[in-house]
């Protein structure tokens, strides 16, 4: 009885030694897995997004944002990280919003306006460029299918050299608004009376003499064309080949014809026009 008391003894201690060694072979994996996980530890910072969608024109305020935390390696350009930055105290006034926001996304300095600023045009326009408004209607302004934020080709119809010619004289002008909206989120086609486009102080001059002197055409641009169309000028004569004609024609002849009774004489005389 004392002999095989002592065997389960034994089988016991062994037992209790083996799940001893199994669970510290457990807790020292662990502690590795642990410690990988700390080395793999994605470093972030501060980012504000909104906590709502925020539409073109709506003030931004200190309840429609909140920090959280971004991967810093992937902080988009523009934003901010530091709530001082994006609500100065000493700004009595708030940011607008110039693009819509949806929830969670980042705010972007290209999204807001300044504080105080409102979301007009003025906002929009890049360094060294200028806004100017051209006329069009139902034809020159692609049936109302425009919108802030396309790219146009505008062409000029006029006389130049006693001719009536057609002529490219911009490519990829940015439109900036139409009539009085300049939300580029806006998708309803709008027939517009006029259109406002940016472009530097030489290209204004032009486009204005342009449109004094002639009708202006717009051709809207893809948005995913990167290509610049090259200068195209089309004059009425090469638009139904007269010139073509009149070179395939030869020399010019003229002729006379007289009767005599039931004859008929022709005779080659000299073109006096």
């Amino acid at each position: 009885m004392r002999v095989i008391f002592g065997l389960v003894l034994i089988i016991g201690v062994g037992l209790a030694g083996f799940a001893v060694y199994v669970a510290k072979d457990r807790f020292t994996q662990y502690q590795a897995a642990l410690a990988s996980q700390r080395d793999e530890i994605v470093p972030t910072t501060t980012v504000y997004v909104v906590t709502r969608q925020i539409r073109y024109g709506e003030e931004l305020r200190p309840q429609d944002v909140r920090a959280i935390e971004w991967p810093e390696e992937f902080v988009p350009f523009g934003a901010f990280t530091n709530a001082s930055d994006l609500f100065p105290e000493d700004a009595g006034e708030m940011r607008t919003v110039l693009r819509t926001m949806e929830r969670h996304e980042p705010v972007l300095v290209s999204k807001v306006t300044a504080p105080g600023e409102d979301a007009g045009v003025a906002s929009r326009l890049e360094r060294g460029m200028r806004a100017l408004a051209l006329r069009v209607d139902v034809a020159s302004g692609v049936s109302g299918f425009l919108r802030p934020g396309d790219r146009v080709d505008v062409y000029w119809t006029g006389n130049a050299r006693g001719e009536s010619v057609t002529r490219l004289i911009q490519a990829s002008l940015q439109i900036i608004a139409i009539d009085q909206i300049a939300d580029e989120d806006r998708n309803n086609p709008t027939i517009a009376r006029t259109i406002t486009v940016e472009a530097p102080p030489d290209r204004v001059a032009a486009l204005a003499q342009a449109q004094s002197t002639g009708s202006l055409t717009l051709a809207l641009v893809g948005v995913r064309d990167d290509t610049e169309s090259e200068m195209i000028e089309i004059t009425q004569d090469s638009l139904l080949g007269v010139q073509e004609a009149q070179q395939d024609a030869g020399p010019r002849i003229c002729t006379v014809r007289n009767r005599r009774g039931a004859e008929v004489i022709v005779t080659q005389v000299p073109c006096t026009n």
